[in-house]
């Protein structure tokens, strides 16, 4: 009697690409446990594309619509340059809507980016966060409201400061 134990044995184990819903090979990969059902979540849910027409929307006068498509977009893509340090945050108060953010805007916000002087970031201080654009100079440093009715925000060399991240985008709805 042969007793075979272990190792490779030709036309043992599954047949290459049977049992795979993907269609194409796999690989094991290791996942918390905490965070399996979010990982299977996300494989099933196809890509979120949606057509990018060729034609712009005219702002000012009527243009006639074109039916062209140019490519589909997805906006995973098009609104998070770096997933690992992105995230978002819902905006509350009125202290930007000349900037075009309002309350309960989601504000789309990159970690990985460099505050500079002009940029509108997500800061703590003190603990409490705000939105604001970051006035940056020499001598001083500045959270610009962008409503009139609201002042800036002076940081002193009293007040703990911690950038939060870069405003990429806002997400706003009618």
């Amino acid at each position: 009697m042969n007793v075979i134990w272990g190792g490779k044995r030709e036309g043992s184990g599954r047949p290459r690409g049977a049992g795979s819903k993907y269609g194409e090979p796999t690989k094991p990969i290791r996942v918390p446990v905490t965070r399996i059902e979010e990982v299977l979540t996300i494989l099933d849910r196809p890509p979120c594309k949606l057509p990018l027409y060729s034609s712009k929307v005219a702002a000012g006068f009527p243009s006639p619509a074109d039916d062209n498509i140019e490519n589909m977009l997805d906006l995973n893509e098009y609104l998070v340059k770096s997933p690992d340090s992105t995230y978002l945050v819902r905006a509350t108060g009125l202290s930007m809507i000349n900037a075009g953010i309002h309350p309960d805007d989601l504000l789309v916000v990159d970690r990985s980016l460099e505050p500079q002087h002009g940029k509108i970031v997500i800061a703590a201080i003190e603990g409490e966060l705000t939105v604001k654009r970051l006035y940056k100079d020499k001598e001083k440093i500045l959270l610009l409201p962008e409503n009139s009715e609201f002042q800036p925000i002076d940081i002193t060399d009293k007040e703990s400061i911690v950038i939060w991240g870069v405003v990429t985008n806002v997400i706003h709805s009618y």
